[in-house]
């Protein structure tokens, strides 16, 4: 595998095509990748080989049987790229290191009663030089670069928080890498994990709501996440609930820990929820939720909302019960159907949201983290805009 140092690495939208087409579909012949982002088949051709030489993307073995030529299938290389995604939680911090397929290779956490900005520092250092020592010599130049998945004002969770005001984890962490940073809100993180490793069938409209301590989540349009002005599109948490208060005062493991007096651990083995607790609450929690999707859908016409958390696969789906049973009983004259989905990553959503900070700079389609069809389309924009610049 040839020596390349990813952070100065550039990509041309074709390229950056063509690997979007390979995560999102999986393995495809050139022949299949022309056909399917647009490109002429020698533009094909030659992209593939250069992702080749580059060690992004590999050659499975040919198909044979078929009318023609055998067909080689490529897919891309778990090895080609790395990237660090940083998670600051309420009571866990966590660091991962994620291959170009979205493998998690390196993973180390570490609980704490509340999140202290020198110790999560340290941590995110000490991790990081870890990762780097352990990777093959020849391999640490292949990282991209760290994301960092956090909460925004965190100091307004009380005053054993008030640590962070003033602090700017993204630059102290940035002066010590040789590699950009990236940071981004933790609810907004676990949405670009969604788009970027997770499910395949997508609209390319929907809201996505993410239930951990608090409540929070993400807003994908025309297949393309939204940050907005103050980088916070997707704050379900705050919207007004019918019931009074806010979204997360009713949806949230912390609501939960208060009706059973008790905190719940950072990992689904230990659980200890009692049911009729737990469905009570998830009853409550569909009711806000519902209330802000079909909000949502009413405003920007969604396709679904899709529902994850930080929680036991089978909380997560008492979730979905309960926020599509609480989206039947609303009114919804003019609206269309709202598909509620599971959200397919769990606890590991926002960490790896966070590795998909990197990821989307470097090789998705404009740089942006979104659905990469219609990718024909996309394509004719990309040469649109290299025969303007050439003219």
């Amino acid at each position: 595998m040839p020596q390349v140092t990813m952070p100065e690495a550039k990509f041309s939208n074709n390229e950056r095509l063509v690997l979007a087409l390979l995560r999102r579909e999986g393995p495809k012949s050139r022949a299949e990748i022309a056909a399917a982002t647009g490109l002429s088949a020698q533009s094909a051709t030659n992209i593939s080989r250069q992702l080749i030489d580059l060690g992004l993307i590999g050659e499975g073995e040919a198909i044979r049987g078929r009318v023609g030529q055998p067909s080689t299938p490529l897919s891309l290389a778990g090895d080609g790229a790395f990237f660090l995604g940083l998670k600051v939680g309420r009571r866990l911090v966590e660091l991962a290191l994620v291959d170009f397929t979205g493998t998690i290779r390196m993973h180390r956490q570490e609980v704490h009663p509340h999140p202290d900005p020198d110790r999560v520092a340290g941590f995110a250092r000490n991790a990081i030089a870890s990762f780097i020592d352990a990777l093959p010599p020849e391999q640490r130049g292949r990282i991209a670069g760290l994301g960092i998945a956090s909460p925004f004002q965190l100091w307004d969770w009380g005053a054993e928080m008030a640590g962070w005001r003033g602090r700017d984890l993204r630059s102290e962490l940035a002066a010590g890498l040789p590699f950009p940073v990236w940071l981004e809100n933790d609810g907004t993180c676990a949405c670009a994990a969604e788009l970027t490793f997770g499910r395949r069938d997508l609209p390319d409209d929907f809201l996505y709501i993410y239930i951990a301590h608090f409540a929070g989540g993400g807003l994908v349009l025309d297949g393309k996440l939204r940050f907005g002005p103050h980088r916070n599109a997707g704050a379900i948490g705050s919207m007004p609930a019918p019931m009074g208060g806010q979204v997360l005062d009713h949806a949230s493991v912390l609501q939960l820990e208060g009706m059973i007096g008790t905190h719940l651990p950072p990992d689904n083995a230990g659980w200890t929820a009692p049911p009729e607790t737990e469905r009570h609450w998830a009853r409550q929690a569909g009711e806000a939720m519902a209330w802000a999707a079909v909000t949502s859908a009413a405003l920007a016409d969604l396709g679904a909302v899709v529902i994850d958390g930080a929680l036991p696969p089978r909380t997560r789906d008492l979730l979905v019960e309960e926020t599509r049973a609480a989206i039947t009983r609303l009114p919804a004259a003019g609206l269309d159907p709202l598909p509620v989905l599971t959200g397919s990553l769990g606890r590991a959503a926002r960490t790896l949201g966070a590795a998909a900070l990197p990821l989307s700079h470097v090789f998705l389609p404009d740089g942006a983290l979104s659905l990469p069809h219609p990718l024909a389309q996309a394509a004719q924009i990309a040469d649109n805009r290299q025969h303007v610049s050439g003219s």
